[in-house]
């Protein structure tokens, strides 16, 4: 019975899966396609390290995945915190990771043009990703392109699958005062927070390890791409209305496992993901279990 669904879940990801529409950028002449990560060639962390700071990039933070503890540097770039200094967009401060793979002997790292479309949407401008592009391949001068991709015009509007979320449909874990959102995240995450990050005034990201169940899900869909965690948690206040008045309130939100797992791994097909079916659920708790 288990292997009839996954069978018909399979047939229906050749209908369904990675739907997207599309948005063209007046003026790109890119390749029609564009990568998900750069391959470098094999490196020790603290070497990963230092060719990003030399290039003005700041590290974040580092953190192990995997069974085979690979290591993951979470980094950011001037430029790439200007850009995601907008409601909304703070998760893309958070984006750049470089993946340590000790197993396939490289330094896996997202690319910035791939993860600003997808990330900005519609407020994306031509070439927001030329400064970040520039540092990295005076980094790691060999970069080539994975065999991960995706249509560069279809990434703003990216879903994996009908009725399954997009960029914006994030997950409403936990709202109230901005300090007192922090304080508890970091309390309850002690040695699971691994970066914080302040954008501005009223606009914190953090990055934070999953319960280690969860955080076992990239060895059954591939190594190679483990460098979407930690995952980010992103506080941020917005005003709303109370009786007339403008009322400022924070908001704790994640992205939706069904749309970052999918859009880390664009390669990864409905039977693919059935193999992990519990993890959207299972992000959603571990979340919550930090903001209680």
């Amino acid at each position: 019975m288990r292997n009839l669904l996954l069978l018909a879940m399979a047939m229906t990801a050749l209908i369904f899966s990675g739907c997207s529409s599309k948005e063209v950028v007046a003026g790109y002449t890119g390749p029609k396609e564009v990568s998900t990560y750069f391959n470098a060639p094999e490196a020790t962390t603290q070497e990963v390290k230092d060719a990003l700071t030399a290039q003005g990039f700041e590290i974040l933070g580092t953190t192990k995945v995997t069974k085979q503890k690979m290591e993951v540097i979470v980094f950011t770039h001037p430029h790439l915190k200007a850009l995601a200094n907008k409601p909304g967009r703070g998760f893309l401060a958070g984006s750049m990771r470089a993946l340590v793979n000790t197993v396939d002997k490289n330094v896996r790292i997202t690319n910035p043009r791939y993860f600003t479309r997808a990330f900005l949407q519609s407020e994306y401008k031509l070439d927001d990703e030329k400064p970040l592009l520039e540092a990295l391949n005076k980094a790691f001068p060999t970069l080539t392109p994975s065999e991960d991709k995706w249509e560069f015009d279809a990434l703003a509007n990216y879903q994996f699958m009908i009725s399954r979320p997009y960029y914006q449909d994030t997950i409403k874990i936990k709202e109230g005062g901005h300090a007192d959102l922090q304080a508890k995240l970091e309390k309850k995450a002690k040695k699971n927070l691994v970066f914080k990050l302040e954008l501005a005034e009223g606009r914190t990201l953090y990055g934070v390890n999953l319960g280690k169940r969860t955080m076992k899900f990239p060895n059954k869909i591939g190594t190679k791409n483990a460098g979407l965690l930690p995952w980010m948690v992103l506080i941020e206040d917005e005003t709303i209305q109370v009786d007339g008045k403008d009322v400022v309130i924070a908001q704790a939100t994640a992205m939706r496992a069904d749309y970052y797992i999918a859009i880390s791994y664009p390669l990864l097909d409905l039977m693919g993901f059935a193999t992990i079916m519990t993890v959207p659920g299972a992000v959603i708790k571990d979340l919550e279990r930090y903001l209680k």
